[in-house]
């Protein structure tokens, strides 16, 4: 463990020299064509940094954060465009920490109880949600974390249970840890940087719709990444090839197939082992979907719609059989549970040795 954390530290002060060096060429270097050619070997490293990383926490959340997030925003970066560019007097902490983590800059004095709306997933607006806060923020987390807490002393009896009982314990496994460490993640970038992390989710169980879910819902600092760099791009080709009333249709497709793909290497991280494409069938499933629904609305114009707890039960059982189908079992067949667990038995173990080296060295002084 001593030797992951090791590898861990060296791969993020490399991160760092590379996002000072992107930041140091911001007002040289203009954007366009001859930045890109500065900040392209910046993303192949780091797309290479996951890979010296092969602990399922440290690597999982590195491969995330560094070749996904932040090549996405560099490559925005690249041509003027993204959280990067949005102000040129930015500060280097700040440049290094919106590069690096899903967050946003504070803007205070804002109202928090009506805030701005959002492009949805095909053009239209939807109210961006808002983390939870105050008490009822940390009794949310204080609840995930128990119900966390008991799934992981559930898996010490996995023998006994039903397959597809464990994948969706696996489920709410993902769900629960992802929200936990980006809890944590906002309260350190709020204290120490005055930043606030975008709120990755939006209770995705009352999801009324695929729409709903993967725009609104679910993931939220993926889809607000994926937008600038493949939904509009795409959409503005498409409004004059096919109009603009369609043109959210290839747009949607073409940003799950680029999820499917991230997704994928993700998984790569993860496993080192040759891709099956299960992932990716997802992804491309639930694309070709969504944009059958985006196309029916717009048939439907409004004229008809299902009760909003059938259209709950459809949505949230289509998105977990199909997950049960392709994507939670790469967890097993890559054994990343069993990594895990070992992972958090050396966690242990290690907190247990700092304590009764603390406990011995005090009665000294």
């Amino acid at each position: 463990m001593e030797g992951e954390i090791l590898n861990f530290i060296k791969v993020w002060i490399s991160v760092l020299i590379s996002l000072c060096f992107c930041y140091s060429i911001r007002n040289v270097v203009p954007k366009g064509t001859k930045r890109l050619l500065f900040v392209l070997p910046v993303v192949c490293l780091f797309l290479y940094l996951p890979l010296n990383i092969s602990s399922v926490h440290l690597g999982g959340s590195t491969a995330f954060f560094i070749a996904w997030l932040a090549n996405f925003k560099v490559l925005l970066f690249a041509f003027g465009k993204g959280p990067l560019s949005s102000d040129p007097s930015i500060s280097l902490p700040l440049f290094v920490a919106l590069a690096c983590l899903p967050i946003k800059i504070q803007q205070k004095g804002k109202n928090k109880e009506n805030p701005p709306s959002k492009p949805h997933l095909d053009g239209q607006t939807k109210e961006t949600p808002t983390p939870s806060k105050g008490k009822a923020g940390l009794r949310n987390y204080a609840i995930k974390g128990v119900l966390l807490a008991m799934l992981i002393r559930a898996y010490d009896y996995s023998d006994h249970i039903h397959p597809n009982v464990i994948l969706i314990m696996y489920s709410f496994h993902v769900y629960f840890m992802l929200e936990i460490i980006l809890a944590v993640g906002a309260a350190l970038a709020r204290n120490l940087l005055g930043l606030e992390l975008e709120p990755q989710f939006n209770e995705p169980y009352f999801a009324t719709s695929l729409q709903d879910f993967w725009g609104s819902r679910w993931n939220l600092t993926v889809t607000s990444i994926l937008r600038p760099t493949v939904y509009e791009p795409t959409r503005n080709i498409g409004s004059h090839l096919i109009g603009r009333k369609w043109a959210p249709l290839p747009a949607v497709f073409a940003t799950f197939v680029v999820s499917a793909i991230m997704h994928e290497i993700i998984f790569y991280y993860l496993g080192r082992v040759k891709p099956t494409w299960e992932v990716t069938w997802f992804f491309l499933l639930h694309g070709f979907c969504l944009t059958v629904e985006i196309a029916l609305k717009k048939v439907l114009n409004g004229r008809w719609q299902l009760p909003k707890m059938i259209s709950t039960m459809l949505t949230v059982g289509f998105i977990m059989s199909t997950g049960f189908w392709l994507f939670f079992p790469k967890f097993v067949e890559y054994k990343v549970d069993v990594r895990a667990f070992e992972e958090y038995a050396e966690i242990g173990a290690y907190v247990r040795n700092v304590s009764q080296s603390i406990v011995r060295v005090l009665p000294s002084h």
